[in-house]
């Protein structure tokens, strides 16, 4: 009879024990961040697959669950509607989809492009040659913004070429369209594209250093919920990204798997990093931000966006939305600021204290 009440007394404490775990797992922050298929991105999904992610996430106790899509475009519009918390972009199109539709934004570079975006022509090798063509692109995406910059440094006007919208995940196929004569792409996909012949790289991201760097972009209203959120995932992709820059025998490894996910084999990937550089640490990421140069690239996609009304019609003067840089200063209306860099989390990376 004693033994019976004993078991009965502990199945009910384990009952509750379980309860108990099962209510805080429940209370636990679920927070869910957008990306796709591109080069300096990759190592996301590594961090996923190695526990590395996992391990930040339980660290400063939230759930972290990376949402692949297909389509760039689509991402940042899941993002923007609520449907992701955050996501990875570029900076020419935070202005054009979240900052459009009034999604304050924190940003965290993690990234730039030195070679991985391009303007592609099939059978001509003279950026002048795109005078007159139809460029295939995602319009009003980082790589329009691109393409107006090629234009610009070759004395064109951006009208002197017509544009057809095409999604990332359709630019090889369209590349192989006899219609198809002039496109803008990224890595991993101008790779392939250049495998498929006559492919010309006239103009790429290299030829304007910095202005085309990549973020994770964060819902402010969820980072000031719970600002442990960035440090998960900043603590995680520093880890990661420093066995890829490393040269410990795992990396061999790592770069393997990277290389598969991106659908080419070790050599064709390790070309493709030198077309990027991955901040390692948040020392490199925090002096990027830091450079005047990146102000001017604020204000140079800012006014991109302007000029094509992404900022939305009743936009009057671009100066409208305001801009925080990581020293403070706001620059266009402080009233209205809806995108912001967060240099807290960068400091405390940098000084070893995630």
């Amino acid at each position: 009879m004693k033994r019976t009440i004993l078991a009965a007394v502990l199945a009910f404490a384990a009952l509750l024990q379980a309860g108990t775990q099962s209510v805080h797992a429940a209370e636990k922050p679920t927070f869910k961040l957008g990306w796709i298929v591109f080069t300096p991105w990759m190592p996301w999904g590594y961090a996923q697959q190695s526990g590395v992610l996992k391990k930040w996430a339980d660290k400063y106790n939230v759930n972290i669950e990376l949402v692949q899509l297909n389509d760039y475009v689509e991402s940042l519009n899941q993002y923007s509607a609520g449907g992701l918390d955050g996501v990875l972009g570029s900076i020419a199109d935070v202005y054009s989809i979240p900052v459009a539709n009034g999604v304050d934004t924190t940003i965290f570079p993690i990234d730039y492009s030195n070679g991985a975006d391009a303007v592609i022509l099939k059978g001509k090798d003279k950026l002048t040659d795109i005078k007159g063509q139809t460029v295939n692109l995602v319009e009003f995406s980082v790589s329009h913004y691109l393409l107006d910059r090629a234009l610009e440094t070759a004395n064109l006007k951006h009208d002197d070429v017509k544009r057809v919208n095409t999604s990332d995940a359709d630019f090889v196929a369209a590349y192989k369209s006899p219609d198809v004569s002039a496109i803008v792409a990224w890595n991993p996909q101008v790779e392939q594209i250049q495998s498929s012949g006559d492919a010309h790289i006239v103009f790429d991201s290299a030829k304007i250093n910095g202005e085309i760097f990549e973020s994770v972009l964060l819902r402010t209203s969820k980072l000031k919920e719970n600002p442990d959120v960035a440090k998960a995932l900043l603590g995680a992709w520093y880890e990661t990204v420093g066995i890829i820059n490393g040269t410990s025998p795992e990396r061999a490894g790592v770069i393997k798997s990277l290389a598969t996910a991106s659908a080419t084999d070790v050599a064709g990937y390790e070309q493709q990093l030198k077309s990027v550089v991955i901040f390692s640490d948040a020392k490199a990421a925090l002096a990027f931000a830091e450079r005047p140069e990146t102000k001017d690239t604020l204000v140079r996609v800012r006014d991109f966006a302007h000029r094509y009304n992404l900022l939305g019609k009743d936009v009057k003067d671009a100066n409208a939305i305001g801009i925080e840089l990581p020293n403070g200063e706001v620059v266009g209306d402080s009233k209205n600021v809806l995108l912001r860099f967060d240099r807290s989390v960068l400091e405390l990376a940098a000084a070893g204290k995630l």
